[in-house]
């Protein structure tokens, strides 16, 4: 897909909407790798299969219901908070402190808010090892979007019911091409940082992408 370069009306910005996971930190962090192995070794346990078929599974369910925890809930009834506890134990050593993105976020004018398919308490880990604990007004999670995750519509629109957000006045950052779409739809700008994650250029098109970038800090800074 082309770099987008469609130009963003900031002024009539109001919120401000942020993925989490390689959206608020670099993809080259891959905490990834450490939750999937974490994942594994969840699905292994649960469906009975050794650590390569398990492997196969979680991505089958990642891409056909937009997380692996969406599709151990549908076929294996899996509790979330038991999965998500699991598989967010890991260590964030990689990941550091960002003044520069701290500062950027905080002199954004109007709302902001964190938007992730992760769960809160790892979430707050994560701002808090950046140094952004203090950047954004609340955090919308898996559990706030009962389960359906982006790019689900019905998260969107819980997302924004749940916190007065006009679409229309809104501009949403994001890793994953493919959750930008439901929010142009809504009416949302979009940015899609576009950085190196897995799949993050699944289903990527002009279309519903606004900006393409490959750091938020960088690109906030030069506003």
């Amino acid at each position: 897909m082309p770099a987008a370069s469609r130009s963003i009306a900031l002024d009539h910005v109001d919120c401000w909407v942020f993925d989490l996971d390689n959206t608020l930190y670099p993809a080259s962090a891959n905490l990834f790798a450490l939750m999937d192995v974490k994942m594994g070794e969840y699905v292994a346990r649960v469906t009975g299969t050794d650590l390569s078929e398990a492997r196969l599974i979680q991505k089958r369910y990642f891409r056909e219901h937009g997380t692996t925890l969406a599709g151990l809930m549908a076929y294996h009834k899996v509790s979330p908070h038991e999965y998500l506890d699991y598989v967010h134990d890991i260590a964030l050593d990689v990941i550091d402190p960002d003044p520069a993105l701290a500062a950027a976020i905080t002199a954004l004018p109007g709302r902001k808010l964190v938007f992730t398919n992760a769960d809160l308490p790892y979430a707050r880990r994560v701002l808090e090892k950046r140094g952004l604990s203090g950047c954004f007004e609340d955090v919308f999670d898996i559990h706030d979007a009962c389960y359906r995750p982006k790019p689900e519509m019905a998260a969107y629109h819980d997302f924004c019911a749940a916190h007065d957000v006009q679409a229309d006045r809104a501009i949403m950052f994001e890793d994953m091409a493919r959750n930008l779409k439901p929010a142009k739809e809504l009416g949302m700008a979009t940015v899609w940082v576009n950085n190196g994650s897995e799949h993050g250029d699944a289903e990527a098109c002009s279309s519903f992408i606004d900006v393409e970038i490959q750091d938020v800090g960088d690109w906030l800074a030069g506003l």
